[in-house]
């Protein structure tokens, strides 16, 4: 497999794009514009040159992992020669659906379909294709430039060779594989949302503010960043969505998302991305974060 698109060109798309230019891998990026193109190729650039700067890679591995990224706004021209594509739309059920409908007509039958998704079914993205042995999860954390692990989701028609070629895949772009079954959040977030809910439930109780939430679980729990600030990173709409998917999925209360989280989502508190979350930020400060918008 040489010949890779990429469906998103947003934070985990343009992430991925990278890994894969990086490692010598052809690459089509797809958008539904060519403004959010740019801006992707603008960051890939920028992270690039940061891994430049750290003498991760030269100047001439930058600009030739560049080189291999072409972008397209039409998804049947993006994907027509693909020997593998991975979806790396938003976190919606009907998005990816409609998507993958799409990839599946546009694209060389031989091509194997891959969903960087963090939580929807695998099984019920294979079935609305006519190739549901060769649909996969590749599902890779962020930042991806940095982060090893590639998690590896079987649906139940995936078949053992499409398995083991991503298995493989995975490991040439220097990531550690890791291959789970198709059940609501996998692994990663199957353990970690519930652990973020229970962070925000912490908050909303009045049993401590975000700072010291965070703190205790930093300094008593050795995470590198505390599960509220996490939320923030990941996106708390992001963090909403699959919260509903296991809380459906499982139909246990536990995993019902706290209502301050919905309350949050609604009034348009996102985290990062829309500058305010349980956390401030402002662009420009060297770690973005103000101060916590909650005290106890």
């Amino acid at each position: 497999m040489k010949n890779i698109s990429v469906i998103g060109s947003g934070t985990m798309g343009n992430g991925i794009a990278h890994v894969f230019a990086q490692h010598g891998y052809n690459v089509r990026l797809i958008d539904i514009k060519q403004e959010y193109l740019t801006k992707a190729l603008a960051t890939i650039t920028k992270n690039l040159d940061r891994q430049v700067g750290k003498g991760l890679i030269s100047e001439d591995e930058k600009n030739a992992a560049l080189s291999r990224i072409k972008t397209f706004t039409a998804l049947e021209a993006g994907v027509k020669s693909a020997d593998l594509v991975v979806e790396a739309a938003t976190e919606n059920m009907e998005i990816k659906l409609d998507l993958f409908r799409q990839i599946d007509q546009f694209s060389p039958d031989v091509a194997i379909l891959a969903s960087n998704t963090s939580s929807i079914s695998i099984t019920k993205i294979a079935a609305v294709t006519r190739r549901p042995e060769q649909v996969i999860g590749m599902h890779f954390m962020n930042p991806v430039p940095v982060m090893k692990l590639v998690e590896v989701i079987r649906g139940y028609a995936t078949s053992d060779e499409v398995t083991a070629k991503i298995m493989s895949l995975s490991a040439n772009l220097s990531k550690d594989p890791v291959e789970v079954n198709d059940y609501p959040g996998f692994v990663a977030n199957r353990i970690l949302m519930p652990m973020i809910n229970e962070a925000i439930y912490t908050l909303f109780e009045g049993v401590a503010g975000v700072h010291e939430i965070d703190t205790v679980m930093k300094l008593g729990m050795a995470h590198p960043m505390g599960p509220l600030q996490l939320a923030d990173f990941i996106g708390l709409d992001v963090c909403l969505s699959i919260l509903k998917v296991l809380n459906d999925g499982f139909g246990n209360p536990k995993y019902a998302p706290c209502p301050l989280l919905i309350n949050m989502v609604e009034a348009g508190f996102k985290g990062v991305k829309s500058g305010e979350g349980f956390y401030k930020y402002t662009a420009g400060s060297k770690d973005s974060v103000i101060s916590p918008r909650f005290t106890k």
